[in-house]
């Protein structure tokens, strides 16, 4: 059985993420997705905490039958002392195979750790992006068509586009 592993901050879970993620699963027979920079939150990059960034994405895998091949996990970031992050990967998650992964700095460290790894397909980046449905909240713009309907719902119920604008409002 292989294993792949689909990093990434998911600030928040859009379509782009869950097209990568469609396109993972039709190369492996389960995905680790570890929402990485677990430990940051309520801030402009990264509004919702790790265990918010789980439940969207549990969300999703739910409504799509998916339960028993993705594993939603988390991993910190190392702050910097990059030759710590690939063996704290292979701690604190379950046997992968390979990963997938469009980030240089991810891809040149896996890579240096011994660990295979592939490009995902970009799919219409230049609409779904984090920061571009983070732009739109700040903004109080429509920004639920970009992402799943259930992670759409999850995020006004905890007030995540509200949180992300009084942050904007009270930037220094």
């Amino acid at each position: 059985m292989s294993r792949g592993l689909f990093i990434g901050r998911f600030q928040p879970f859009h379509k782009g993420h869950l097209e990568a993620l469609k396109w993972i699963l039709g190369r492996e027979d389960e995905v680790i997705v570890a929402v990485g920079s677990a430990q940051f939150s309520h801030s402009l990059k990264n509004p919702f905490t790790a265990g918010e960034r789980i439940e969207m994405i549990w969300l999703v895998v739910k409504e799509l039958n998916l339960e028993g091949r993705v594993i939603i996990t988390c991993v910190p970031d190392t702050n910097s002392m990059h030759n710590l992050w690939v063996p704290l990967l292979k701690a604190w998650l379950p046997r992968f195979d390979r990963a997938y992964t469009n980030d240089p700095l991810s891809r040149r460290l896996l890579v240096e750790g011994g660990v295979e790894v592939h490009s995902i397909p970009f799919f219409n980046r230049e609409t779904y992006s984090a920061t571009h449905v983070r732009e739109l909240m700040i903004k109080g713009e429509k920004w639920e068509h970009l992402v799943p309907s259930v992670v759409a719902e999850y995020i006004k119920k905890i007030g995540g586009d509200k949180r992300l604008r009084e942050i904007y409002s009270t930037r220094q």
